[in-house]
C-alpha cells in the first residue's frame, strides 16, 4: 500500500500576525467559537492559539480573537464524535496545539473529520467516534 507523507515548510518571525495578513484572511481556532470549523479554506489562515493551563483561562483565546476583531472557528469535535464514559466523568474539546495541527492537517490530506479527529483527539479527552464507543 502507498502511503502519503506530507511536508510542512515553517518560518519563524516576531512579528504578530496581525501585521502579516489582512483581518478578514485571518480563522482564530478556538474550542469556544459557536463557529464549526466545516472546511478548510487555502486563502484563509488559521491562528492556533495556545494557553498553559486550560482551567484557569476559560474564554481567554476567543475574547483574545473578539478583542483583534477576528473570525473564529473551532473542530467540530461534537459534530463527529461522542462522549465516551471514563472514571473522572472527564471531557474536554481543549486540545494541544500539536493535536490540532494534527487534525488540520490530516483533513486537509483526507477531506474527512473522522479520520482527522480520530489522528488528532486522544481519548484521554473523553472524546470518541461513535464506531468505537462500544468498544
Amino acid at each position: 500500500s502507498a502511503s502519503l507523507c506530507l511536508v510542512f515548510e515553517m518560518d519563524t518571525t516576531p512579528e504578530s500576525y496581525l501585521d502579516l495578513f489582512p483581518l478578514e484572511a485571518i480563522v482564530y481556532l478556538t474550542p469556544d467559537s459557536e463557529n464549526v470549523l466545516e472546511d478548510i479554506d487555502p486563502d484563509k489562515v488559521y491562528v492556533l492559539g495556545g494557553l498553559v493551563d486550560e482551567s484557569i483561562h476559560k474564554q481567554l483565546t476567543l475574547r483574545r480573537a473578539r478583542e483583534q476583531r477576528l473570525q473564529t472557528a473551532r473542530l467540530p469535535i461534537r459534530e463527529y464524535m461522542v462522549r465516551a464514559p471514563n472514571p473522572r466523568n472527564y471531557h474536554s474539546e481543549t486540545l494541544a496545539i500539536n493535536q490540532v495541527f494534527d487534525v488540520l492537517s490530516t483533513y486537509y490530506e483526507t477531506r474527512s473529520w473522522p479520520a482527522a479527529l480520530r489522528a488528532g483527539v486522544s481519548s484521554g479527552k473523553g472524546f470518541v467516534l461513535p464506531d468505537t464507543a462500544e468498544q
